[in-house]
């Protein structure tokens, strides 16, 4: 009955990583050396990220407790997950760039907004820009329009501003009739 309450108990804690998740990346590990998985648990841990390596029965079924997809398919073999709590995208960075030095690591799958997508997709995710640098491009387009259009309102008002100072300028450059 105790092993029954652990597993009860581990499948509670994952539910409330994946409730408190942004996005959750699976990975592959087989094959790092322990220096390997050491490095990369260090650039999680100092992200904010949380890495673990995690049954994969105990998963579906947080997973299932969760509402969110059913990753199945890619609950194969020994199975890594990071937990991404601030910028969903920063687990998908990490190991995408630390996977590009050490080909041992494999992403699997991940899921982001609850949606679930597979290891190419999360490649691509990996490959988006930072959410600054998103927000910023996104206010950028919406200001743009608006910034065109206020030069376009100001036009009729300098040119009105040049063509009196033309005039200034000429009635100036004429001689004064006494």
């Amino acid at each position: 009955m105790a092993n029954r309450d652990a597993k009860v108990a581990v499948v509670e804690e994952i539910t409330a990583k994946l409730n408190k998740a942004q996005s959750v990346v699976m990975a592959d590990y087989r094959g790092l050396t322990v220096a390997k998985d050491t490095e990369l648990r260090r650039r999680l841990r100092q992200a904010g990220v949380d890495y673990e390596v995690l049954k994969n029965t105990m998963t579906r079924r947080a997973l299932e407790k969760a509402g969110l997809p059913s990753m199945d398919e890619f609950l194969a073999g020994p199975t890594a997950i990071a937990f991404g709590y601030d910028d969903p995208t920063v687990p998908v960075k990490i190991l995408s760039d630390f996977a590009k030095d050490n080909k041992q690591l494999e992403l699997k799958a991940g899921i982001f907004g609850g949606r679930g997508y597979n290891g190419a997709q999360m490649r691509e995710i990996a490959n988006l820009p930072p959410r600054p640098v998103l927000l910023a491009r996104v206010v950028g387009q919406i200001q743009w329009p608006l910034t065109g259009l206020a030069s376009v309102l100001a036009g009729p008002v300098r040119n009105l501003a040049y063509a009196l100072d033309a005039i200034r300028k000429q009635k100036e450059a004429q001689p004064a009739a006494d």
